[in-house]
This record gives structure tokens, C-alpha cells and sequence, in this order.
């Protein structure tokens, strides 16, 4: 609680406007872009960047709180590159895109905070974060060993009713790379390793590794369809669905930590594809990779 206070005291001096502009922000509203020196510290320019649209992605029959509805419309905003690093937002002038309050968004700043995409800089505001390659590796190296368990478990416990719906969920994912539709493909691929959750009543599981494995999620839509090729992908995700089908555990989880390392693989080329996107990589003492 402690820490939310400080964050949400931070945000809100962050957000406060900084050349005294009182502007009304619309939905598609534009803002200050910072621009990097070489030692990272970025100045103000006087180029602006406008912000897309999100608030069609709230719900307003949702009976989800409006702060996490934001707080998925923004990430998913980061991730998929519509809010490229160095983005600066504002509680302001994101309260009125999405007609709400300012405490929603704060809620959501906050959480977007301590998920690593988002920094506040103290005077300055607040920013779109670059991503991580060290967090990357750190989250996938949880991640593997929550999913490893997890369908380690799956494959004493899957129903018949469940590998359906894997099935199904594989022949969509088919469907969507021959189109070349990255944006489904992602969608069901986050959906697949939920239902291997779910298949053991352990959706917390997959709860819980959510906020971990946001850089890894950044860099997934930077690598397709060219670094990582979505048929490769499939063939990963097949694989641990035989595993399953043949309730064979030890098969299942070395195939669901072979489909998790093939970030390890994309993270060095899509770094070099995206330099302005990385922060510069931070060595490991004891290095996560095996």
C-alpha cells in the first residue's frame, strides 16, 4: 500500500502540465514527444504525436471496474505498438479520451508502473518505458517455470472436452496465420495457455504471471510474423497438445519450456531490428537462459 501511495503521489505531480497549456484534450489528443539524448535522458521537442483512440475498447455493460478496463486498453496500446516508447501520457488529457474520472486512470497509470512499461520521471512526466532485455529473460524464466508445472499437472488432468477445445483453439490459430492476422494469432495464443490453466482449475496461475511476462508479451508483437514465424509457433503449440492428449507429463512440460525459450532466441534479432524500442541490455551475474 505503501508504494501505491508514493507511485500515485509521483503520477500525479508527473501529470501535471508542465508549460502551463490549458488545451482541452479530444479523444485523439496531442501531446509532448521527448527525444533521447545519448545518455538517455530525453529533452522536449517541439514535434507532437497524437494519441489513438482507445476509448472504444471500454465496455460500458462491463460489470469490470472502468480503472481495469484502462489499464487493458492501454497495455494492450503499448504492446501492440500504437504507444511506441517514449510516449508521454497524461491523467488529464487520458481521463477525458475516455470520459472518466481522473482516479481510474491514476489506478491503471499505477499499474501499468509497476508492470515495467510505464516511468515517471520526476518534473517531467510520464512515459511510455523502452523495453528490458534483462526483464525480458527474467520473466520468461518465471514464466517457464509456473507454465512447466502447469502442464506437467494438465497432462495427469485434461478432460476430453478440454483437448477439444485446444483443437479448436489450434485450428483458429491455423486459420489466423494463413491470413496472416498477428493480432488473432496473439489473441488466441494468450487464450491457449489460459485454457491449459484452466484445465487444472489453477487460473490464478495464469493470473499471477500476467504483470511478469509483459516485457516478453512487447517483444512477441515486435518478432511476428518475421523473427518468429507463426507456423513454427503452431507446430510448438501442437506439440504440447499431443503431449497432453498422450498424458504424458514429462512430454508435456519439456515442450511447453521449448515453445517458452524461442523468445530467447527472437529477443537479440528483434533487438537489433528495434534499437530505439531497448533500453541497453544489463549483464547477469548468473545468467536465466537454461
Amino acid at each position: 500500500m505503501v508504494i501505491k501511495k508514493v507511485l500515485s503521489a509521483s503520477l500525479r505531480q508527473a501529470a501535471s502540465p508542465a508549460h502551463g497549456t490549458n488545451e482541452s484534450a479530444s479523444a485523439a489528443s496531442t501531446l509532448i514527444a521527448p527525444v533521447a539524448s545519448g545518455r538517455g535522458r530525453g529533452r522536449v521537442s517541439e514535434s507532437r504525436i497524437a494519441l489513438p483512440n482507445l476509448r472504444g475498447q471500454l465496455q460500458i455493460d462491463s460489470h469490470e471496474p472502468i480503472g481495469k478496463q484502462i489499464f487493458r486498453a492501454l497495455r494492450e496500446a503499448i504492446f501492440s505498438g500504437l504507444l511506441v516508447p517514449g510516449t508521454p501520457l497524461s491523467e488529464t488529457e487520458v481521463s477525458e479520451m475516455f470520459d472518466v474520472s481522473r482516479q481510474p486512470v491514476r489506478e491503471a497509470f499505477i499499474k501499468l508502473v509497476e508492470s515495467g512499461v510505464l516511468q515517471v520521471l520526476p518534473q517531467r512526466g510520464t512515459f511510455v518505458k523502452k523495453i528490458s532485455p534483462r526483464r525480458v529473460r527474467e520473466g520468461r524464466f518465471i514464466r517457464e517455470a509456473i507454465e512447466a508445472a502447469v502442464a506437467r499437472k494438465a497432462a495427469t488432468e485434461i478432460t476430453a472436452a478440454q483437448l477439444a477445445d485446444l483443437a479448436d483453439n489450434l485450428r483458429e490459430q491455423k486459420v489466423a496465420a494463413k491470413i496472416n492476422d498477428t493480432s488473432a494469432f496473439l489473441a488466441l495464443d494468450e487464450r491457449f495457455h489460459f485454457l491449459i490453466a484452466q484445465s487444472i482449475d489453477c487460473v490464478a496461475a495464469w493470473d499471477t504471471i500476467q504483470d511478469i511476462k509483459a516485457q516478453m508479451d512487447r517483444v512477441r508483437y515486435l518478432s511476428l510474423p518475421d523473427v518468429s514465424p507463426l507456423e513454427l509457433l503452431i507446430k510448438q503449440h501442437a506439440r504440447i497438445v499431443s503431449a497432453l492428449k498422450a498424458h504424458d507429463a514429462d512430454g508435456a512440460e519439456e515442450a511447453m519450456r521449448a515453445h517458452l525459450r524461442e523468445i530467447l532466441t527472437s529477443l537479440k534479432p528483434v533487438a537489433e531490428r528495434n534499437p530505439d524500442w531497448f533500453e541497453p541490455d544489463e549483464p547477469e551475474r548468473v545468467q536465466l537462459t537454461t
